[in-house]
C-alpha cells in the first residue's frame, strides 16, 4: 500500500502531500498545521519535496531553519535543569516570573530559551490548559514571540518561549539614551502588524489586554516581538465582560475597563496608542515629577496638536525634527487610538494603513 501511495504522489504534478491511515489512502486533505506528535498518531504522510538544485553566490554557509508546528510538552525536571534551578531571573510580571534557560529542542536555531513560571494559576483541568496552549502555539508571525513548549505537570504550569537577546522595549526606550528615529519607526510599524494579526488574521481573535513596552521584546535585530499574547484567555479571564476585574497596567488601560460595557479588541488599540506616543517622544505616559500640563503625555500631546505646538514635543530630537511629516502622522494615529469612546478608535487594520500613509487621517478632536 505504501508503494501505491508513493506512486500517486510522485505521478501527480499537483499533489504535494497525501496521508495514509490504517493501510487506506485518505481522500480528504489534512492541514499540516493540525499535526500531532505522539505514539497514538496512526497516520503516515507522504510529502513530495522539490529536489531542484538552488545556486547561490553567497560566501556564507546556508543553514536550515526549522521550527515545531506545535509547542512541545516538557516535564518539570527538564525545565528545572534547563534553567539551572530557575537561577537566572529575566523579569517578573502579574502572571509569572521569567527565567533564562538552555535546552536543545532539536528544531530550534539556538538553545537559548525564556521560561515563564506561571503563578496564582486557577485550578482547572490539565486537558483544558494543554488545548489553550496548543491554540496559542498555532499563532505564527514575525512580530510575535513564538511559544516553543510548555509544562503541565501536577500543579506546575510553565511556558517556554524564544529568548529575545535585546530585552524589553521598556528597558531600551527609557534607558536615558534616545534610540535612533528610524529604528523607532520600524518598532511602531512592527507592533501594529503584530496586533493586526492577533485581532484580524488569527482563526480565533486574540485580545492581548496588557499591551505596554514591558511586553514588547526586541530580537537580535531589534525587531519588535509581542509577548504574553493569549495569556488573558489562558488565565481564564473573560475577554468580553468587565465583571471579572480589570486587566492591564496603569497608564495603558482603556476607559471601558472601568465601565459596565463590553470589552473588545479596542482596548488593545487604546494601549497601542499610548505606547506609540511614548516611542515617538521617548518618555513615559505618566511622569509625576514633571509640571502639571506635561505630567500626562496623552493630554499634553493633544494640547500641543490642537494648539499647533508639535515642535515642542520633539525638542532636542534632531532626527525626528527632520521628519516632522511622519511625526505628525504617527501622532495623529495615536491620538485617534486613545479616544475615550471605543467606537471612535480605528481597528488595527486601519491603524496600519494610516501609519503606512495609505489612507488619509482626519483631524483629531480635542480631548474633553
Amino acid at each position: 500500500m505504501r508503494q501505491t501511495v508513493n506512486s500517486i504522489v510522485w505521478n501527480d504534478c499537483f499533489c504535494a502531500v497525501r496521508f495514509m491511515m490504517e493501510r487506506k489512502l485518505l481522500e480528504k486533505e489534512v492541514s499540516l498545521s493540525n499535526g500531532r506528535k505522539g505514539n497514538y498518531v496512526s497516520r503516515i504522510a507522504f510529502i513530495k519535496v522539490d529536489n531542484a538544485i538552488i545556486t547561490s553566490n553567497t560566501t556564507h554557509p546556508l543553514t536550515k531553519k526549522r521550527t515545531w508546528i506545535l509547542p512541545v510538552n516538557l516535564i518539570h525536571k527538564e525545565l528545572e535543569e534547563a534553567t539551572k534551578g530557575f537561577s537566572e531571573e529575566l523579569g517578573r510580571g502579574a502572571c509569572g516570573t521569567v527565567y533564562r534557560g538552555y535546552l536543545n529542542l532539536e528544531l530550534t536555531v539556538t538553545p537559548d530559551l525564556a521560561v515563564k513560571k506561571l503563578h496564582d494559576f486557577p485550578p482547572y483541568i490539565d486537558k483544558e490548559f494543554a488545548n489553550e496552549v496548543k491554540s496559542i502555539g498555532q499563532t505564527h508571525h514575525k512580530n510575535l514571540v513564538s511559544l516553543l513548549g510548555y509544562c503541565n505537570q501536577d500543579t506546575k504550569r510553565l511556558l517556554v518561549y524564544e529568548y529575545m537577546s535585546n530585552g524589553s522595549l521598556a528597558s531600551y526606550l527609557f534607558s536615558g539614551i534616545r534610540p535612533p528615529w528610524e529604528q523607532r519607526v520600524e518598532i511602531m510599524l512592527g507592533i501594529a502588524r503584530g496586533l493586526r494579526y492577533l485581532h484580524e488574521e488569527c482563526s480565533t481573535q486574540i485580545i492581548h489586554c496588557d499591551i505596554k513596552p514591558h511586553n514588547i521584546l526586541l530580537d537580535e535585530n531589534f525587531n519588535p516581538r509581542i509577548s504574553d499574547f493569549g495569556l488573558a484567555k489562558l488565565l481564564k479571564t473573560d475577554q468580553t465582560r468587565t465583571n471579572t476585574g480589570i486587566r492591564g497596567t496603569k497608564g495603558y488601560v482603556a476607559p471601558e475597563w472601568f465601565k459596565n460595557i463590553a470589552i473588545t479588541a479596542k482596548v488593545d488599540v487604546y494601549s497601542f496608542g499610548v505606547m506609540v506616543l511614548e516611542i515617538l517622544f521617548c518618555r513615559k505616559n505618566v511622569e509625576k515629577d514633571m509640571e502639571e500640563e506635561k505630567a500626562l503625555l496623552t493630554f499634553w500631546v493633544s494640547d500641543c496638536y490642537n494648539d499647533g505646538q508639535i515642535n515642542a514635543l520633539v525638542e532636542g530630537d534632531e532626527e525626528a525634527m527632520a521628519d516632522m511629516g511622519r511625526v505628525e502622522r504617527f501622532m495623529m494615529v495615536a491620538l485617534w487610538c486613545v479616544q475615550e469612546e471605543p467606537t471612535l478608535r480605528p481597528t488595527m487594520e486601519q491603524v496600519t494603513q494610516m501609519l503606512d500613509g495609505a489612507v488619509q487621517i482626519n483631524p483629531v478632536p480635542r480631548f474633553p
